[in-house]
C-alpha cells in the first residue's frame, strides 16, 4: 500500500511540473517542461550518489581502515540478501547516516564520526540495517527523483515570476499576472508537501525493514533516541547550507533555526520508537530499551567531533 501511495505522489509531483510549465507557457511550456524534468532525472539518476558523497566529504573504508564497520555492514547485507555497498565515513560531529545510490548494486551507506562515537555496536548495526533496508525498498532513487522534481517546480516557479505573467498572448500563460502569482507561492509548496508525504511514509517502513534485518527493533529505537538528541544540539553546517538533502539522513539534520525545517521530511523520532517498541513485542522480543552501555570513546584512535586527521581503527 505505501508502495502505491508513493507512486501516487510521485505521478503527481510530475503533474504538478508539467502544470506549472502549462501555467507559464500553455502547451509549449508544458512540452519544455516534461523535457527538462526528463534530463534532470537522468542526471540524477546517474549522478546524485557521487554528488552528494562528496558534498559532505564522505571518504569511503574498507577491510583494512575500518574492519568493524565494514563487517558489520556485511553481514546485514547478508541478512538482507542485498549485495554488499559501499561503505563511508563523514568527519561530521553530529550523529547522523544516509544511504544513497540508484539500486542495490550501486549503492552506499555512510555514517558521520559523532554517530559511531554515541552508539553502542548494536545501535550502529540498527542504523546500518535501517538504510540498507532504504536501499531494499529502492528509497535511495525515490528520493532522489522527488528532491530533483522538487528543486524543478521551485525553479520553473520563480521563472514564471518573471516572464509567465502579464497578459494572455498566444503561447504564454493562458491565467494571467494573478495566476501566475499565485502560482509561485502554491506550487513550491505543493511539491514540498508531497515530498514530505514520501519521506515519512519511507522512513516508518525502513525502520520496519531495518528492525526485521538486525533482528533487534529496540536497539534501533536506542538508536534513534540518542540521534534525535543529538542533532538538535550540534549543528550539521554542510546539511545547513544543503537542506534539500535533509531527507536522505535518518534522522532530520537542521537545526530548525531557518525557515527550511518548517515542513519537517522525518516523522517524529517519539513516533518511530513507539512504533518500533510496538513491533518488538510483536517478533517476541524485549521491549525494554537497549542497555546504553559505554559508547566507543574515539575508536579510531583520534578526536572526536570531526577534528583531527585521518582515523584509524575497528570504525575507521
Amino acid at each position: 500500500m505505501n508502495h502505491l501511495k508513493t507512486v501516487i505522489m510521485l505521478a503527481g509531483m510530475t503533474a504538478l511540473f508539467m502544470g506549472v510549465g502549462y501555467m507559464i507557457g500553455g502547451q509549449g511550456g508544458m512540452m519544455i517542461a516534461f523535457v527538462v524534468a526528463a534530463g534532470m532525472n537522468v542526471f540524477s539518476y546517474w549522478n546524485a550518489d557521487k554528488m552528494v558523497l562528496r558534498m559532505y566529504g564522505a571518504r569511503e573504508v574498507d577491510d583494512r581502515t575500518a574492519p568493524q564497520l565494514v563487517g558489520m555492514v556485511r553481514q546485514l547485507a547478508h541478512n538482507a540478501g542485498l549485495p554488499m555497498p559501499k561503505v563511508y565515513i563523514m568527519d561530521n560531529p553530529q550523529p547522523n547516516a544516509f544511504a544513497t545510490g540508484r539500486n542495490p548494486q550501486n549503492a552506499a551507506v555512510a555514517a558521520t564520526t559523532g554517530l559511531l562515537e554515541m552508539l553502542t555496536p548494536d545501535e550502529v548495526a540498527g542504523v546500518m540495517a535501517h538504510e540498507l533496508a532504504h536501499i531494499k525498498h529502492y528509497d535511495t532513487l525515490t528520493m532522489t527523483l522527488t528532491a530533483t522534481i522538487a528543486g524543478a517546480i521551485s525553479m520553473l516557479a520563480n521563472f514564471g515570476m518573471f516572464f509567465g505573467g502579464g497578459h494572455n498572448r498566444e503561447g504564454g500563460s493562458p491565467f494571467g499576472a494573478i495566476g501566475t502569482i499565485a502560482m509561485v507561492i502554491l506550487a513550491p509548496l505543493a511539491a514540498m508537501v508531497v515530498q514530505m508525504a514520501i519521506s515519512r511514509s519511507r522512513e516508518y517502513e525502513a525502520d520496519r525493514g531495518g528492525a526485521e534485518i538486525s533482528g533487534n527493533p529496540m536497539a534501533l529505537a536506542s538508536a534513534l533516541a540518542k540521534i534525535s538528541g543529538g542533532v538538535h544540539q550540534v549543528e550539521n553546517y554542510e546539511a545547513e547550507a544543503n537542506p534539500a538533502t535533509a531527507h536522505m539522513f535518518i534522522i532530520n539534520p537542521l537545526s530548525g533555526a531557518r525557515m527550511d525545517n518548517l515542513f519537517s521530511t522525518h516523522p517524529a523520532a517519539e513516533n518511530r520508537i513507539a512504533a518500533l517498541t510496538e513491533l518488538a513485542r510483536r517478533m517476541g522480543g524485549s521491549v525494554r530499551p537497549a542497555p546504553a552501555g559505554p559508547a566507543p570513546r574515539a575508536p579510531w584512535g583520534g578526536q572526536s567531533g570531526g577534528q583531527g586527521g585521518p582515523r584509524r581503527g575497528p570504525w575507521g
